[in-house]
């Protein structure tokens, strides 16, 4: 965890001093704006051992579109302002915390990556009702919008939730295989599970989908305990149960980069490793260097490598040279546009029901995809279509899980194939 030490020293330079209204650098005054700013809050993770990384990247987003909008002239004559206010992403007094400190502010939007516990969040947020649009990847959470959708109705999730991790899997083993480009030594898939919530919730729900789809069976589920400090003996555990199909659900970058240094030295042969989101951190690619290549991983959110997104990584590299995080830095960016076309919509920004009223009856379709609102989650679309609530049957009524394999240590998008990149290539550990 040394290098998020550093990662809080860039978010400080960034962001200024936490919990107090921040003007980021590099925006234009030459345009005249009204002396009252329009003020989005973002609890961001700085000082805690989780989620520094994410956070980051979705400040960073967010200053990039904050830039470009006050560069042009701000929003209806009034500069768009930052509110950055720290949080500890495991901590439920933390989460609520952060959001009370952005009512306290007064913002007039909240925007944060993800929170492990984010109804004492929603609960804080529901005492001001401003909307909280974010990318929490939680169905308990869309699922609580579900049961009171008038307490929470100002709150919008803007990907889909992490169930989907689970519910997809399986259906990209067998993609791969009717491919042509991977042929499993057999059909057992061994899951290695992390204990917080959120990725015992994609385990049950890979375990559902590989059990109804038939093609595959789990042999072995192995936990993990964060931090993990020496993967020598899953690894043994994986050679032991040997499986054609090995998911590493976790989510710290820097422990997946380990694993990976680990699993080269000693792997399983010809077996297919993925590893669910954590390699989207800038860090993973630092960390890991060449040992990440042949790697699989995944996440319900990220930039896509159309026209649109690869203009967006253009500019981002360019406003923050070095590896892209491929999250959050779309997802933060996205959500700002979202909000000004909704406040510009509405005309009033301090009018929290009409702007909230606006996002949900106007999807948008940004870099990291589509998100449309109006659904009994309120939570972006699924594509493609697993057979699980709420998924899409096309790409552009929906947001795409994004599968990524390393190859010559960049990520490269190999399915679903409507948005790929490459093909799955052979790992380094295979025949």
């Amino acid at each position: 965890m040394i290098r998020k030490i550093n990662r809080r020293t860039v978010i400080r330079s960034a962001g200024a001093l936490a919990g107090t209204a921040v003007a980021m650098p590099f925006v234009s005054r030459r345009h005249a704006l009204a002396a009252d700013p329009i003020v989005l809050g973002l609890p961001t993770s700085q000082t805690a051992a989780a989620g520094v990384a994410d956070d980051l990247d979705h400040l960073n987003g967010t200053t990039l579109a904050m830039e470009e909008i006050n560069e042009a002239g701000g929003i209806l004559g009034r500069e768009l302002k930052l509110f950055v206010t720290d949080v500890d992403k495991l901590s439920p007094e933390s989460c609520q915390q952060a959001i009370a400190a952005c009512i306290d502010a007064k913002v007039h939007a909240i925007s944060n990556a993800f929170l492990f516990v984010p109804i004492p969040a929603m609960d804080e947020s529901a005492k001001y009702k401003c909307p909280y649009v974010q990318g929490n990847t939680q169905r308990a959470a869309t699922e609580a919008f579900k049961s009171n959708p008038e307490k929470y109705a100002h709150i919008f999730q803007t990907d889909p939730s992490e169930v989907h991790y689970g519910y997809t899997y399986p259906l990209w083993l067998e993609h791969e295989e009717a491919q042509g480009v991977w042929k499993p030594k057999n059909r057992k898939v061994h899951i290695i599970q992390e204990q917080v919530a959120y990725c015992q919730t994609i385990s049950k729900a890979a375990q559902e989908a590989i059990k109804k789809r038939g093609k595959f069976e789990v042999a072995e589920v192995t936990d993990i305990q964060f931090p993990v400090q020496d993967w020598a003996p899953v690894i043994q555990k994986m050679k032991e149960v040997d499986a054609a199909a090995i998911m590493v659900d976790h989510w710290v970058a820097a422990e997946y980069a380990a694993f990976c240094k680990q699993f080269i030295a000693d792997p399983v042969k010809d077996s297919l490793v993925y590893m669910q989101y954590g390699p989207s951190q800038p860090e993973f690619l630092t960390l890991a260097g060449d040992t990440a290549n042949g790697f699989c991983w995944s996440t319900v959110l990220g930039v896509y490598a159309d026209e649109k997104g690869r203009a967006f990584r253009e500019k981002y590299k360019k406003r923050f040279p070095g590896i892209m995080g491929l999250v959050y830095t779309g997802n933060g960016y996205d959500i700002v546009q979202y909000l000004k076309l909704a406040w510009e919509g509405v005309g009033d920004p301090d009018n929290f029901k009409a702007v909230c009223d606006w996002i949900r009856d106007h999807p948008y379709r940004g870099v990291c995809g589509y998100m449309d609102m109006k659904n009994e989650l309120q939570e972006a679309a699924h594509f493609p279509d697993n057979g699980y609530p709420i998924s899409a049957s096309e790409l552009e009524k929906g947001m795409s899980q994004l599968y990524v394999q390393v190859q010559n240590t960049e990520h490269k998008i190999i399915f679903p194939n409507e948005i790929s990149e490459s093909k799955l290539q052979p790992a380094p550990w295979w025949g």
